[in-house]
């Protein structure tokens, strides 16, 4: 278990499944700023959430591990445009463009049953019998839908969906998946 002078030097919290600890990690990736927007100062961040209005319900989000107070923020063409204090010119704007937007886990409320998906990475992945298939190594964002890809004895490509993924329990350690002949 961490300790507090451990959490305050960035060392992420533990979260201890049967016989493996996976770290909990208390600033999670969500989303990277490809671009300026207009002549004030403005950037463009790409989500990696389910929805790009997602990111716009914090007030800072972090940059290199600085906190960036949001001055303003919304939705557009899928993307989010948003406006740090302090930040008021397309120079200020051009020096962000690259980085990768993160969010503090505890400013993050998620609706029941949701998760990130930095919290199931490294889960066994097991069949409707119980049977490890491997673990979960990446999902794939190919298009609206997410793929899960499995680690084991073969590399396993499973849809995200209710049909293939019938569990996902973070608290036991496991996803279980249904397959289908050809998977």
């Amino acid at each position: 278990m961490s300790t507090d002078s451990e959490k305050q030097a960035g060392q992420p919290r533990l979260l201890f499944y049967h016989w493996r600890c996976i770290p909990i990690k208390d600033f999670l990736d969500c989303g990277e700023i490809v671009n300026t927007h207009g002549i004030h100062g403005e950037v463009r961040i790409v989500p990696w959430a389910d929805s790009p209005d997602f990111l716009l319900k914090f007030s800072t989000l972090y940059v290199d591990g600085a906190a960036m107070e949001v001055a303003s923020s919304r939705v557009h063409k899928g993307s989010v445009i948003a406006r740090f204090q302090g930040v008021d010119t397309v120079e200020g704007a051009m020096a962000l463009k690259g980085k990768t937007v993160r969010l503090r886990r505890a400013d993050a409320k998620l609706p029941q049953g949701a998760f990130f998906l930095a919290d199931i990475i490294g889960l066994d992945v097991v069949d409707q019998d119980g049977k490890k298939l491997g673990t979960l190594k990446e999902v794939l964002s190919p298009s609206r839908q997410q793929v899960y890809v499995i680690a084991g004895d073969r590399e396993i490509m499973i849809p995200a969906v209710p049909e293939f993924v019938l569990e996902t329990n973070i608290e036991e350690g496991y996803i279980k998946v249904r397959l289908i002949e050809g998977m």
